[in-house]
């Protein structure tokens, strides 16, 4: 065949699938070079994607290198994950993480386990070497030897070079002011999970819930900020643990409340304990009397009753009631310590602390309105904060007239001392009961979780009353000049096996600051304090939780932003004439 022929002879026909995909790719004109830089440009993407997967494992390798502890978690072995750090109202920080080295062994590794328990057990004293060649003869992938060992140990361990013994750096939580804050903060186990406190509730409140996911791996989590003031914190725990010493108290207890706002500023209950230890916490003598221990609060409960009478109609300032005589009610005579045997009007009642006037007061409003009043001061119901430890009031199964009578000045009826601080900040910050937060809060936020429970003229009545118990009563011991302190003074006989003691009693002091402008609630609590030159040979609140407030008062206004001012008209002439003004 010529050359001319086989050069006209028709090559097959292209398939229409791959003219169609040809098409598609490169368009109906083909050009070779854009095809081939195609092919390059594709080649590059696909070599850019991989070195990135490898650089990004790098990366993680290098910021995380505990990564693989994911890779232990089917095995049961729980991993310390991280946790937010606490940080108080002004960012000091009360928690945080940690990271320590703990040991572990890949059983399936190990080559010669008596060789391996026989070294480390050298090495590491406090190892069990029964249950240490327990763990490691098991078939597992993964066990824990020891948690948080230190530098010193691992590197020593390191040495060994025991083939499947390895260590994760795990997150520990560290408390930096130790036993300062402990009833708040709580503590965590040796997972790193709350158990107690704010810790606790962090766990509850969707901590957990994103470890269990893996979201919450690292430290880069939102601080959580309480509303503790760590400087108030500090000032009140140093003058209770005084207190404790000078009185010879079993405990000492005390809160400082925002009134305006419920944010409690500083707890402290004493004695307290390390959470860097947190055994210590199992000591039941180191409990929160705060809020898991319920108490009767004695005469600072007749803020309560003097409230209601005033609050009802039925009572004024200017009414008076009979204590000539023992109050008597069957079988039982109620007695004043303070006995004036003359008839008292409602300031003297609250001044001279009258279990008789008081008991008449709440008498003259009835029995049920008595119970519905404290119900709707929340005194009568669990408090619920964000501590999870809290207790449940010890309230009479059947309240008759007695136990009005004797719940009236502050007997018969056990509440957590924070519930009664709560009840007693509605008292002065205008009528609103607000419930206590640990949590930072703004008073718009306050104003719409509260409730009005008595009339705004009521509190200014009852700010006037406290501020005159500071003057020329049972609390003229807290006074601290500048700072127009007002206060009701508490001591309770203790119940000892079913009974009350005439030996032993629990002293209170409620304090309001300042009397004319609230904007801070106290309690200081004393249990069992003894009688010491100093007193004179009383125990009662006026001669020792009442001096107390007034040392804590002194330290704290300044603190608090509290500015002292200088010879301040009396209660007389500064609160009760600005009320018969307001009307």
């Amino acid at each position: 065949m010529s050359a001319t022929a086989e050069a006209t002879t028709p090559h097959p026909a292209e398939p229409w699938r791959r003219r169609l995909l040809r098409s598609l790719l490169y368009g109906s004109n083909i050009d070779r070079a854009a095809k081939a830089r195609a092919r390059v440009g594709l080649a590059i993407l696909v070599f850019a994607a991989v070195y990135c997967v490898i650089a990004a494992r790098l990366v993680m390798f290098a910021v995380i290198p505990d990564s693989r502890a994911a890779r232990h978690g089917p095995s049961g072995d729980a991993i310390a994950t991280a946790r937010p750090d606490i940080l108080d109202r002004r960012g000091e920080v009360l928690a945080t993480d940690v990271r320590v080295p703990s040991l572990y062994g890949e059983p399936r590794h190990i080559i010669d386990v008596d060789e391996a328990v026989e070294l480390l057990t050298a090495e590491l004293p406090d190892l069990d070497s029964a249950e240490l060649r327990e763990r490691l003869s098991s078939k597992r992938g993964f066990v824990w030897l020891k948690r948080e060992i230190t530098p010193k140990q691992q590197k020593d361990v390191y040495r060994m070079g025991l083939p499947g013994i390895g260590f994760l750096s795990e997150n520990k939580r560290a408390y930096p002011n130790g036993a300062e804050i402990s009833h708040v903060l709580g503590h965590v186990n040796i997972d790193n999970q709350g158990i107690a406190g704010m810790e606790k509730w962090l766990d509850g409140n969707g901590l957990a819930a994103l470890h269990l996911a893996g979201l919450a791996t690292d430290r880069l989590q939102t601080p959580v900020e309480l509303s503790v003031d760590l400087r108030v914190q500090h000032a009140l725990r140093d003058e209770l643990v005084a207190a404790r010493t000078k009185f010879k108290a079993l405990a000492a207890a005390g809160i400082v409340l925002d009134v305006r706002t419920g944010e409690v500023v500083a707890m402290v209950s004493e004695p307290d304990y390390d959470p860097n230890n947190p055994r210590q916490a199992l000591d039941p003598t180191r409990i929160n009397r705060l809020t898991t221990g319920v108490f009767e609060m004695g005469s600072t409960f007749k803020a309560f009753t003097i409230a209601m009478a005033l609050d009802s109609g039925k009572v004024t300032l200017k009414s008076s009631f009979d204590a000539r005589m023992p109050l008597r009610f069957g079988k039982f005579d109620i007695h004043d310590f303070h006995a004036q045997h003359r008839v008292l009007t409602v300031p003297e009642i609250f001044t001279y602390s009258s279990n008789i006037g008081a008991a008449r007061a709440a008498l003259a409003v009835g029995v049920e309105a008595h119970k519905a009043f404290l119900r709707k001061l929340g005194q009568l119901d669990r408090l619920r904060t964000e501590l999870p430890e809290s207790a449940e009031p010890i309230v009479p199964k059947r309240w008759g007239e007695l136990n009005t009578i004797t719940i009236a000045f502050g007997h018969g009826l056990s509440v957590a001392p924070l519930q009664a601080v709560m009840g007693v900040a509605a008292l002065m910050n205008g009528g609103m009961l607000i419930p206590p937060t640990f949590l930072r809060r703004t008073e718009a936020e306050a104003q719409a979780l509260g409730k009005q429970v008595i009339k705004p003229s009521t509190s200014e009545m009852m700010r006037y009353l406290m501020r005159l118990n500071v003057e020329k009563g049972t609390a003229e011991k807290a006074e601290v000049r500048g700072y127009y302190i007002g206060g009701k003074t508490g001591t309770a006989d203790k119940v000892i096996n079913g009974h009350y003691s005439k030996t032993k009693v629990l002293t209170d002091f409620m304090a309001v600051l300042p009397a004319d402008q609230p904007r801070f609630v106290m309690l200081i609590m004393l249990d069992d304090p003894q009688a010491i030159p100093e007193t004179r040979g009383f125990t009662t609140s006026g001669w020792n939780a009442v001096p107390v407030g007034g040392a804590v008062v002194a330290r704290i206004a300044p603190l608090l932003g509290i500015e002292p001012r200088l010879d301040l008209p009396p209660a007389d002439q500064l609160i009760l004439a600005s009320i018969r003004e307001s009307r």
